[in-house]
């Protein structure tokens, strides 16, 4: 099945800014981070806890699905497919595995802004929780930049899947002369 032009421009438009999108706000969601760590005053360390739920919940979890989402779609609906080449399959897997990694990570994102919220903000004794959000973002930031990375140069190198279809859709005549020795 392949989508009309029209709509095929659609869901790229979408797909590209739904993943542009979600490696910005991963950044945002860092820069919190780092003030989270590095500041020593309480109105900054309680406003940057508050906010990463927020922009976990509320911007990074729904990109990362509809980033997902538009991706299987336009796989689906152009002649790149989804299992013909390998660096379409990558981009699955980290798009897969990234909202799984985004889903468990905003527990203790939850979690550390349950403390800014109830406790008089001093947060040394949570410096470990601290270092690994900013951390747990550090790496999302460079799995997105990976996987734009390979949007954008396109690897060549097609799976066995791929090759299949590839010689399927060759003409007969031509089939013949290249299994001939």
């Amino acid at each position: 099945m392949t989508l009309p032009p029209g709509l095929r421009k659609f869901v790229l438009t979408t797909h590209i800014t739904a993943s542009v999108g979600w490696l910005g706000a991963v950044a945002g969601f860092m820069a919190l981070a780092v003030a989270g760590l590095r500041s020593e005053e309480a109105d900054t360390l309680r406003a940057a806890y508050l906010t990463m739920p927020l922009v976990g919940w509320f911007v990074i979890v729904p990109l990362s699905l509809a980033s997902l989402l538009t991706g299987l779609v336009q796989s689906l609906g152009t002649s790149w497919g989804l299992f013909r080449h390998y660096w379409v399959l990558a981009k699955l897997v980290i798009n897969v595995l990234a909202t799984i990694v985004l889903l468990l990570h905003m527990q203790p994102v939850s979690h550390l802004s349950r403390i800014a919220a109830e406790t008089p903000l001093s947060l040394a004794g949570f410096g470990r929780l601290r270092v690994q959000v900013l951390a747990d973002a550090g790496l999302a930031l460079l799995v997105l930049l990976l996987a734009t990375t390979l949007a954008v140069y396109k690897p060549r190198g097609l799976t066995p899947h791929g090759w299949r279809k590839q010689q399927e859709r060759r003409p007969p005549a031509r089939q013949a002369a290249l299994s001939q020795p």
